[in-house]
This record gives structure tokens, sequence and C-alpha cells, in this order.
């Protein structure tokens, strides 16, 4: 992994969030390890980094309001929880309110450095000249991740942007599900897929105020955004 990746992990556990950052660090990433919600807040609006690892149970601040304050700040940086929580609803709660991805305790390092390194890859990439997509009355700008409507202007989630991304260039408007899935989370389960379907959700939120489009279940498919003209 390229060493330029700086990681902002937030773990209340001494002894996991030592090890954690250290092996990450022999891995070749730039880690700066807090120990809590407050500290996190102040440490990605004082510095720049790629990607946050964030636990949910911490003090002073837990890991959703961590995630919702800094996506109501309009920050976009892709996100990975933490969790020894088990309950499918707890996972979907963090994928609604902008999680790019969710992983439960205790895990191993290869497994957390493969999760990493598919999110990061996956966050769209040019050198070409900035062009943003029209979907309806929408814009979408692939590489800043913002979904224009009118005036306003939103900020997606790294993984949000690209289902957004696939559904609005993919042919007939057509997302592929267990391709979807197998990409971006690199497994089609059961689990993975009802995510997936937080995210369809949010999106269909995102892009209502354009009555003429709608996404669409396509059954043992997956999904296919329509416009009508």
């Amino acid at each position: 992994m390229n060493t330029k990746v700086r990681v902002l992990y937030l773990e209340d556990d001494a002894d996991l969030g030592e090890v954690t950052s250290e092996i990450l660090g022999r891995e070749g990433f730039l880690v700066k390890w807090v120990n809590n919600g407050e500290k996190g807040l102040e440490s990605i609006k004082d510095q720049s980094f790629d990607i946050v690892i964030a636990d949910i149970m911490m003090p002073k601040l837990d890991g959703y309001t961590f995630l919702k304050r800094i996506r109501e700040q309009g920050n976009n940086i892709p996100v990975i929880l933490l969790s020894a929580r088990v309950l499918t609803e707890d996972v979907l709660k963090g994928f609604s309110i902008g999680a790019d991805d969710y992983i439960r305790k205790p895990f191993s390092i290869d497994e957390l450095i493969a999760r990493m390194t598919r999110l990061l890859k996956n966050i769209t990439v040019s050198a070409a000249p900035i062009k943003t997509i029209k979907i309806g009355d929408y814009e979408y700008n692939p590489y800043t991740l913002k979904l224009k409507y009118k005036e306003q202007s939103l900020s997606l989630s790294p993984k949000a942007g690209e289902i957004l991304h696939r559904l609005a260039t993919g042919e007939n408007g057509i997302l592929l599900r267990d391709k979807t899935l197998i990409d971006l989370w690199g497994d089609d389960n059961f689990f993975n897929g009802r995510s997936l379907d937080v995210f369809i959700s949010k999106l269909r939120k995102l892009l209502s105020k354009d009555p003429r489009i709608n996404i669409l279940n396509i059954r043992a498919v997956g999904y296919r955004l329509i416009i009508v003209v």
C-alpha cells in the first residue's frame, strides 16, 4: 500500500489500538490513532486524511455521532465502522448515516487491509478534465462526489457516489447486483446485499426532487435508473 495513504483510526481499547496502529504502520500506512470521537473530530478538522476507521462504542462521542457530524459538514472521506455489535439493524444504521463499510469485531488485520484497499481503489480518480453527469434535473460530479440540484449541492460518500456513477453510466441504466457486491464489498452475501439496499434507498431519497427519476428493482438482476422524458 502506498505510504501516502493517511489513516485516522478511532479506537478506545488501548491494546487493540496500539497493535492495529503498529501493524498498519508496518504495512505502509500513515496512522494517527485517537481514543475517542471528540479527538477524532479535532483531528479531521486540523489534518488531512485519506480514510477513517472508527469504532462505534467510544467515550465522549460514539462512532455513529462522529460519522454523522462529519457528513453534515460535507466531508465525504471514506469511513469504515468497527463494532462488536452483530445485529443487522446496527449495521444498517451505520450505512444509512454515511458509512462506506462495516467490520464486525473481532477482525483480522488482513481483512481490514483488504477492505481499506478495496474502498480506496473504488474511489473514482481521473486526471481528465472534470465532466459532470446529467441525471434528470441533477448533475453529478464523480470526481468531487458532489450531487447538485439547482443551487443545492450535496456531498456523497465514496461508496454512494460509486453506486450512483454505475447506475448513471451503466448500459440501459442497469446496476448488476452481484457484480456490484463483489466489486465494492468483496462478497455477495445476504448481509452485504442488505447494505446495498440501504444505499439504493438513500439515493432514491436524494434524487426524489425530480419526480421523473426512479430507481427500479429488477428481480434477480439488480437495479435500473429510469428517467421519464
